[in-house]
Formats: structure tokens, C-alpha cells, sequence
């Protein structure tokens, strides 16, 4: 049977992805620093720089939201995130809806959907509500839930890692952590750009560990996002 031309473009971001994650048990996501957002406080579409242990770039992503979004709804808004390989081929697509910014909703809370390669859902993170705990499930493509992410009750990152726990279904069993890293007062004080680690077991499933990413940056809006001089949600969850 012949593959279209679709079909082999994906079979071969596929097997990119699968080279590059089945290698790697740690991530480093760094933001770029936008200086139009620093001087005016004017929202800009977020950009970061996805690398290995060994600090080589293996991914860009870059924010795709319109300007009325991104300033009107915040760290809150809707989103678009394209995940670049160093060829300049899109890889992995998030997209994450609006949904409820306050833990009193229940019914509406916080998720994000991977896509790998675009168009092809392999998993979503999904806010799990608690009244004290920042909490979150992690599904595959059939929602099934597959493992648990516990954040400390507060998310302050002042001269310390924040750091969210990756656990078993039952949450007995520590596997990995997605960290918030410390970037010194200058740039905590009047930047949002953020850096993040990510650890995972080295024979997790590549589709999950490109969802890990994903829960990073939902995570990254969630908490660690400002607009202007206001900063999202640093202190009690």
C-alpha cells in the first residue's frame, strides 16, 4: 500500500521525534527575554528554546496568539504553541482553550492537548481540582489517565526551584519533576522569562515524554506568566 505525501511527512516527524526523545531522561526549556514586553509591558507572543542535557537546542517554540488575546486575557488566554525541530519542521503542536483561571470553578479547569506530529493527538494534561495542591492528570490519545503531577501548595519561585512532581496513578511512586528554575532578582523582578527542567525516566514513551512539554508550559502560563507589573498567581494555590 503506497503512503500519500501527508502520511510519509508525518510517518517522518514521527520517527524525528522518536530519535530525538527515545535518547534524552532530561529537558531544559529556556524563554526568550522579549525586550518590547520589558520596556512596555505590552504582552508579546512568548518564544523559548527546548534543549538536552547538554545544552544543545533541539527544539523552538514559538506562541502562536493574536495581540487582542494575549493582552486582554493574559496569562489566562487560549493558546497556539508550535514546536520547531532545528530542519525548521513543525513536530509538535499545543493547543490549549480557554478555560476557568480560578480552582473555586471545578468544572471547568485548566488542559492542554499535545499533538505529535500536528494534527495527531498523543496525549493532554488536565488540571485535577484540590483545594490546597496545584494538581494535574496526564492522558494518552484515548484519555486514559497514565500518571499524576502534584505541585507544592506554595508556588512562589523566590531564590529557589518550584518543583511539580511527576508520580504514579496512585502517587506512591516519584518518577520524574518538571522544575521552575531560580534566574537570580534581575530577571525574576522585571522579566517573565522563565527557565524550566523537566526529568523523566529514560524509557518513559516518547509520546509522553513530548506531553511532559506540554504540562511544562501549561504550567509556565499557569503560574509563572505575568502581564505588565502583575504577576500570575506567585504565592498561596
Amino acid at each position: 500500500m503506497l503512503l500519500t505525501r501527508k502520511q510519509t511527512c508525518q510517518l517522518g516527524i514521527l520517527l524525528s521525534i522518536h530519535r530525538q526523545h527515545s535518547k534524552i531522561d532530561q529537558i531544559l526549556i529556556h524563554q526568550q527575554i522579549e525586550l518590547l514586553e520589558v520596556l512596555t509591558g505590552f504582552e508579546t507572543n512568548n518564544k523559548y528554546e527546548i534543549k538536552n542535557s547538554f545544552g544543545q537546542r533541539v527544539y523552538f517554540a514559538a506562541e502562536d496568539t493574536d495581540c487582542c488575546t494575549r493582552n486582554c486575557c493574559g496569562p489566562s488566554r487560549p493558546f497556539t504553541l508550535r514546536i520547531i525541530d532545528n530542519m525548521g519542521q513543525e513536530v509538535i503542536t499545543l493547543e490549549r482553550p480557554l478555560r476557568c483561571s480560578s480552582c473555586c470553578c471545578p468544572c471547568c479547569l485548566q488542559e492542554i492537548e499535545i499533538q505529535a506530529p500536528p494534527g495527531v493527538p498523543v496525549g493532554y494534561v488536565i488540571q485535577t481540582w484540590h483545594p490546597c495542591l496545584p494538581k494535574f492528570t496526564i492522558q494518552n490519545e484515548k484519555r486514559e489517565d497514565v500518571l499524576k503531577i502534584s505541585g507544592p501548595c506554595v508556588v512562589c519561585s523566590c531564590c529557589g526551584d518550584v518543583d511539580f512532581e511527576i508520580k504514579s496513578l496512585d502517587e506512591q511512586c516519584v518518577v520524574g519533576k518538571i522544575s521552575k528554575h531560580w534566574t537570580g532578582i534581575l530577571r525574576e523582578a522585571f522579566t517573565d522569562a522563565d527557565n524550566f527542567g523537566i526529568q523523566f525516566p529514560l524509557d518513559l514513551d516518547v509520546k509522553m515524554k513530548a506531553v511532559m512539554i506540554g504540562a511544562c508550559f501549561l504550567i509556565d502560563f499557569m503560574f509563572f506568566e505575568s502581564t505588565g507589573s502583575q504577576k500570575q498567581k506567585s504565592g498561596m494555590w
